[in-house]
């Protein structure tokens, strides 16, 4: 069963046999309890929610879809309280944003790190399952090198703030890195950080090694054989059959370019010393219309790597390096983003259209390409709403025990 089709689990911190032998063992509790580490992305097929968009349809809306898709994880690259408030009570688990431009603010001011994170992840908890915080994204490599001195000192910040709300064992920080942070990654073996970052990445990789973060990883097959057609093949970029690529120093083959980008960021951690990070894809997804000069990006193409990517997903498996750490990845994007500049490829990822139907058939059961525009979403709406009605009381109040809980055995922070 994949991610978008699992039921959303019933919560419970401490087993009853732990919970018991606390009540009689107090003193051994100090020696035996374990560590909780915390995890934003449940299962393994998430989605990012961008909104630079002037026709999608509203927050409330999207949670209809959401559901009606089975999709529960979503990432925002905001913490826009409209999209907070909607998610409420609905059971989908969300990871906000903290963008580049306030990173310099927060990374030379706690106290404004611990308003932002008041204001914006602590107030909408417990109705809202506020799981992650994004302090940044793609700021290693970006052409603003103001920003690469003060990302770790954000993303103290951002922590030390959920610490002091105790928070910390709720709410996981990350940072999602492009592929500008390699300077090697083929073959997956010979992956390496670009020394251009050395002195910046390797602090902040201790520090969310400390934390129990994940490397949160930008991977997009599109893009490489955007940049390299004649010498990529288009099969090995969309899960489709093809010899693929064998690895001598690994000795393993790989059959997709996916699996192959995550294990050069699982190399690029072995090279620089971090063994036990994980690496999830907080991003990946392949244009369905470009620029002239942007090979590949067309209808075709886009539906059979999104189809193709979740078959994959749902298969809960690892890469050939690191075939126990199953792949987890969020999928960009949700709709077409019409104000987004750069590159045409740039507002053509979307998986739906502004009226709620599929952009074209991945295989989410129920919905169906061309359907109908808002009639059939409104009708949907409805029913979805009704649902949600019945089982909000027992969302909010499961959540609430549940926070109480977490609060009443975490209330001092870790040393």
């Amino acid at each position: 069963m994949s991610q978008d089709e699992e039921p959303i689990p019933h919560r419970c911190f401490l087993s009853l046999p732990m919970s018991n032998f606390r009540v009689f063992c107090p003193f051994l509790l100090l020696f035996f309890t374990p560590i909780v580490s915390v995890r934003a992305f449940a299962g393994t097929y998430g989605i990012n929610y961008g909104r630079l968009a002037n026709n999608i349809p509203s927050p409330d809306e999207v949670v209809t879809l959401l559901r009606a898709a089975k999709i529960r994880n979503v990432r925002i690259y905001d913490a826009d309280h409209s999209v907070l408030e909607a998610f409420s009570g609905t059971g989908l688990e969300i990871v906000v944003g903290l963008n580049n431009g306030q990173l310099q603010n927060m990374s030379s001011n706690p106290d404004h790190a611990l308003s932002w994170v008041k204001e914006n992840v602590q107030s909408f908890l417990p109705g809202t399952r506020i799981r992650g915080i994004a302090v940044g994204n793609e700021v290693l490599g970006n052409d603003d090198s103001s920003l690469w001195g003060v990302l770790l000192g954000a993303a103290k910040n951002i922590y030390n703030a959920t610490r002091k709300l105790h928070l910390d064992h709720l709410v996981q920080i990350s940072t999602a890195h492009s592929f500008a942070v390699f300077e090697k990654s083929y073959p997956p073996s010979s992956g390496k950080f670009n020394d251009n970052f050395k002195q910046y990445m390797k602090p902040l990789l201790e520090f969310f090694q400390q934390i129990g973060s994940p490397f949160c990883l930008n991977a997009y097959p599109f893009l490489a054989y955007v940049d390299d057609p004649e010498n990529i093949d288009i099969n090995y970029a969309l899960f489709e059959p093809t010899k693929g690529i064998y690895d001598p120093i690994y000795r393993l083959h790989y059959d997709n370019m996916l699996d192959a980008q995550i294990d050069a960021a699982y190399a690029a951690l072995e090279n620089a010393g971090f063994y036990k990070m994980e690496v999830i894809v907080t991003e990946t997804g392949w244009a369905s219309k470009g620029d002239q000069n942007q090979a590949g990006a067309n209808v075709t193409n886009a539906r059979t790597y999104n189809y193709n990517l979740r078959k994959r997903l749902a298969k809960k498996k690892g890469t050939p390096h690191r075939p126990k750490n199953v792949v987890k990845a969020y999928i960009f994007a949700l709709f077409n983003e019409n104000e987004k500049t750069g590159p045409s490829s740039e507002n053509n990822y979307g998986l739906f259209k502004p009226d709620g139907s599929i952009s074209y058939d991945i295989g989410f059961h129920g919905l169906n390409a061309g359907d109908s525009s808002l009639l059939s979403f409104k009708n949907l709406s409805i029913h979805k709403c009704d649902q949600a009605k019945l089982t909000r009381h027992h969302i909010m109040r499961s959540e609430n025990h549940w926070l109480s809980v977490q609060y009443q055995h975490w209330f001092n922070p870790r040393h």
